[in-house]
């Protein structure tokens, strides 16, 4: 199976070394925007080819797989002359820069019959994937609401990133929204079902910049906190708050309240707690067989994309449909839900999506 791979970066720290445990996968060439990082992680990685033209590359090789790990900008071109070009695709989050981008992707995915997925890794993490099952079997009754909070530092020093970072440029599809909110999205959707409402905001506290190199002032656009509440079509609430520009890592943590019990997981630990009603809290956690992988780095992020690509590359080998993960129908979903936020920003109300 010849894979072809759009953006260096995150193909250094986890597809590349993922899709060396992935069976039969073969990583035939890498495109970045600079050619020197392309050639560095070809020449690290044993790939072939290298390009600083992602068209070039498309046209150059016929590709049964393209990752795609690019800015959000970026997203639909490369995903639509993949497809266009033969391949089934795999797209970082956030899948768009809208819900009407998205929605074009997944038309042209399903009219040529491409498999497609959105690189929401956490569904193959085997802790959230014993939420979902506790979740669907009862076992802590009807959700009644969840927490879920996200805690960073990674934009707390004004002067800590680059001029012009494009994760900090609502122009590239940068933000929080998108970076964490996405996946926030896709497992509240996962875990519970349709969201009905949205109300929210994604604003950008620290505009003003140093750079961190130069000293050079600069100002950023996109949002670097989030503050969303979502009403489900099970009438489930959510509550979740994303913070960039803390000074301290708190992480990431999500609390779930049932009317029979109470789920709680902890990025920072990876505990799993489980408690019914007028019970202690039990650790429930499941330990990932793929953490041991020889090169896969630490953290459940990496970690998790072996599970992802090893079940697209099977569905792509068997001819068959996934079985797991998320496609580009549930980024599509993801991305309306986004864009709700976005709109209630601006408008300050609340939103409601179509059924």
């Amino acid at each position: 199976m010849n894979v072809g791979i759009i953006g260096a970066s995150f193909a250094r720290a986890a597809f590349l070394p993922a899709l060396r445990h992935v069976m039969g996968a073969e990583v035939v060439a890498i495109a970045s925007a600079r050619r020197e990082s392309a050639e560095r992680t070809a020449a690290a990685f044993g790939v072939p080819h290298a390009y600083d033209d992602w068209q070039q590359m498309l046209d150059a090789h016929p590709f049964d797989l393209v990752c795609i790990a690019t800015p959000t900008v970026t997203h639909a071109p490369m995903t639509l002359a993949a497809l266009r070009a033969g391949a089934h695709v795999v797209c970082e989050k956030p899948m768009a820069m809208t819900s009407a981008e998205a929605k074009t992707m997944l038309d042209e995915a399903e009219r040529l019959g491409r498999l497609h997925m959105i690189d929401h890794e956490l569904r193959f993490n085997p802790n959230r994937r014993k939420i979902k099952a506790l979740v669907e079997e009862g076992f802590i009754g009807r959700v009644r609401h969840a927490n879920i909070t996200n805690i960073t530092s990674g934009w707390g020093d004004p002067a800590g990133r680059p001029k012009d970072d494009w994760w900090s440029l609502e122009s590239d599809g940068g933000g929080r929204l998108g970076a964490n909110g996405s996946h926030q999205v896709d497992l509240i959707r996962w875990w519970f079902g349709e969201v009905a409402s949205v109300a929210g905001q994604a604003l950008t506290l620290v505009p003003e910049r140093t750079d961190k190199n130069s000293g050079e002032a600069w100002w950023a656009t996109a949002d670097d906190t989030v503050n969303m509440t979502l009403e489900l079509q099970s009438g489930t609430l959510v509550q979740s708050f994303l913070g960039g520009v803390a000074r301290h890592n708190l992480d990431n943590h999500t609390q779930i309240f049932g009317s029979e019990g109470t789920i709680l997981l902890s990025n920072s630990d990876e505990k799993l707690l489980v408690a019914r009603a007028g019970e202690p809290f039990e650790d429930m956690s499941v330990p990932d067989p793929n953490a041991e992988l020889e090169g896969v780095k630490g953290g459940i992020w990496n970690v998790s994309v072996v599970g992802a690509l090893r079940e697209f590359a099977a569905a792509v080998r068997e001819s068959r449909p996934l079985k797991e993960g998320a496609t580009f129908e549930d980024g599509w979903r993801t991305q309306q839900v986004l864009d709700a936020v976005k709109a209630s920003t601006r408008e300050r109300r609340w939103v409601d999506l179509d059924a």
